[in-house]
């Protein structure tokens, strides 16, 4: 593994290497699944620049071995976006920064993550190894690793705290591009699920929609009042805003039983 570049070297770059080694994954889910935890990650660390996730892309560690290719990766203190090119793959003696997290997805075709894939992303001094093994059972599927003085211990919890990232990760049901099973997600350290980008599509839509219904609900009633009552001063406008939508409900209702504005002003002080 060289992270000491000497440009006397003349070592490989990434544009001389092969970025991929022509091994189609065993199944959908071994991309599917990285996909989802970088879409998250774009999302929740859109203002960072300073890291990189790659997804079933050739890390090269000796100029002299084949890439190892992990179905997920995560590096720390790298720029996002090196050109307009993107990376063709990861090369350590280029980029001198070891990825700090490392995702492999076990298919039906076992892949020695539990031995020899373990054994070598330790050496390399990754420091977190996660596991996902949809197979699995009785044992749990989810299984992350932290190194600890070269040897990797198994860390606890259902959402497990990555303490030198600030992020969780964890698993539960979801729908992801319209697919309804288990999914690993980033947690906050409240251990609350981030959102994915379709998720938090919905949910502007469902917060605009409601924003929308209330400012009609605020019109209606104050095109009411104005009839009934005459004008409305800004002080009772903007009391009458700041209503919940439940709340609107009821002065419309209640609307048809003031005479004056001291009715209305008295009814709203007492909300």
């Amino acid at each position: 593994m060289l992270l000491n570049y000497n440009p006397k070297d003349c070592l490989p770059s990434a544009e001389d290497l092969p970025d991929s080694d022509d091994t189609p994954v065993d199944n959908e889910l071994q991309d599917l699944i990285p996909h989802l935890l970088q879409s998250i990650l774009a999302l929740i660390w859109s203002d960072r620049q300073d890291w990189y996730f790659g997804v079933d892309m050739g890390i090269y560690y000796d100029p002299y071995e084949p890439a190892i290719v992990p179905d997920g990766f995560l590096s720390i203190g790298v720029p996002r976006i090196i050109d307009e090119d993107l990376r063709l793959s990861y090369v350590l003696w280029e980029e001198q920064k070891v990825p700090i997290l490392v995702l492999e997805v076990v298919s039906h075709k076992r892949r020695k993550e539990y031995t020899q894939k373990k054994d070598f992303y330790a050496e390399m001094g990754i420091l977190y190894y996660v596991i996902y093994n949809p197979l699995r059972k009785r044992k749990p599927r989810l299984e992350v690793y932290q190194l600890n003085n070269g040897n990797y211990e198994l860390l606890q919890g259902e959402t497990i705290w990555l303490s030198e990232l600030n992020i969780g990760i964890g698993k539960e049901t979801g729908i992801y591009q319209g697919i309804e099973r288990e999914w690993l997600y980033w947690y906050d350290e409240k251990g609350q699920r981030y959102l994915t980008p379709e998720e938090r599509i919905k949910s502007e839509g469902e917060e605009r929609q409601k924003k929308g219904e209330i400012e009609g609900k605020q019109n209606l009633i104050l095109g009411q009042l104005q009839r009934k009552l005459g004008n409305i001063s800004l002080k009772t406008e903007q009391k009458i805003k700041q209503l919940s939508s439940s709340q609107l409900d009821k002065l419309s209702l209640a609307l048809f039983d003031f005479t004056d504005l001291d009715g209305l002003n008295q009814w709203l002080d007492e909300r």
